[in-house]
């Protein structure tokens, strides 16, 4: 049985373009790009031409790319660099929804005696600016907001937050590993200090991202070691990634307003379909301001992991709003966040396409959808005690 694969914010195919761009420096050009010889030195090629492309894609200059292992690292190098690089500055403003590569390292730093701020969100997972600029002072070091959020798809005010955090003269680190391909984006309109990106969440392997650093901005590495990547993260570059990262950035750029628009289209379409057939089913997010490929659905009275193991048994692959461990059910901190309700807020689940995805998928999602949830709220014991939605 063919695999739907609507769990892209976690991660991505590998584009074919972008895997057959690996696959010399998997083979016979191994050479170290940081030797002197020619043979090393055609590899380091490579790497800057990548290191053009991801530019590309975001508007930056070549040298403004850091290459990193993961968008972790990449998030946890601009707030620790901020860090390092004002001493003086002892505050953090971040917010309750970031994923967890900045909510963990800012509570990391704030075990660590720094002040950090959490800002909320409305329940429609929005960011006020307002309460950006009560919560921002002379001794804030960094604010690190995302530009989409990877669960409701959310797309916050991010020129506006340039504008409050550069009038307090503080730095301002956006993640955008979850927006970056899908629409356009611009730091040189954005005017952001730092951003975060990602190879695998737009078609290229995994264990491959980059920073954005902006011409000026100053800045102290958190991978200390060799001269690579201008002095900036330490370690033998991963040259057959970067190279596909390239090339996933490019293929991305060409496709990003086509792309957009073809996965606005299908998202909207397995939205209504669902909200038409699923009783009982709410969107969570802001309807009108979301990233096109994204869908945080929930179905009340439903465990999200009975959804999602009746959907596997279709090869239909989503994720759940719910982080569980085991014996234990902890509801998603972005939705509670947002205030869900506790009848809807353990039965979410998230649908992310991407430009590959095809309209004879989405509609074998909503033909499969509708009886598990049917199946599933018939045996549910809140229904039973509450009467039929």
């Amino acid at each position: 049985m063919k695999i739907v694969y609507l769990d892209n914010n976690a991660t991505t195919m590998v584009a074919e373009e972008a895997r057959e761009e690996m696959l010399p420096y998997l083979g016979r050009l191994y050479g170290n790009p940081s030797s002197m010889h020619t043979f090393g030195g055609q590899v380091h090629r490579k790497i800057e031409t990548a290191r053009e492309q991801v530019a590309a894609l975001i508007n930056a200059d070549p040298e403004e790319i850091i290459f990193t292992s993961c968008g972790t690292e990449s998030d946890n190098t601009a707030v620790m660099s901020a860090i390092l690089s004002r001493p003086g500055r002892r505050h953090i403003i971040t917010t309750r929804v970031e994923h967890p590569a900045v909510l963990n390292f800012c509570k990391t730093m704030a075990r660590r005696g720094f002040r950090v701020t959490f800002l909320p969100v409305d329940k429609l997972g929005r960011l006020n600016p307002d309460e950006l600029s009560e919560a921002i002072t002379d001794d804030t070091a960094i604010v690190s907001i995302m530009y989409a959020n990877n669960e409701s798809g959310v797309i916050f005010p991010v020129h506006e937050i340039t504008d409050i955090v550069k009038s307090r003269g503080a730095l301002f680190h956006t993640d955008a590993v979850q927006i970056a391909g899908k629409i356009q984006v611009d730091v040189k309109k954005l005017q952001c200090d730092m951003m975060s990106l990602s190879g695998h969440k737009m078609h290229a392997a995994k264990g491959v991202a980059a920073l954005y650093v902006k011409r000026g901005t100053r800045f102290e590495p958190y991978i200390i070691g060799g001269h690579q990547e201008a002095g900036r993260r330490g370690g033998t570059e991963n040259v057959a990634s970067i190279a596909g990262f390239g090339k996933a950035a490019e293929l991305a750029k060409g496709h990003v307003d086509s792309g957009s628009s073809k996965m606005k289209d299908l998202r909207d379409r397995l939205q209504q379909g669902l909200l038409d057939t699923c009783p009982g089913a709410r969107v969570n997010g802001d309807p009108l301001n979301r990233i096109p490929n994204t869908l945080n659905i929930s179905f009340e009275y439903v465990e999200g992991e009975a959804i999602l193991l009746r959907l596997n048994e279709y090869n239909i692959c989503a994720s759940s709003g719910s982080a569980c461990t085991s014996g234990s059910l902890e509801p998603s901190h972005v939705l509670r966040a947002m205030g869900v309700p506790f009848t809807a807020i353990h039965g979410s689940v998230r649908f992310s396409l991407s430009r590959y995805t095809t309209e004879e998928e989405i509609d074998f999602v909503l033909e499969k959808t509708p009886p598990i949830i049917k199946e599933l709220r018939a045996l549910s014991p809140y229904v039973q005690e509450e009467g039929e939605i």
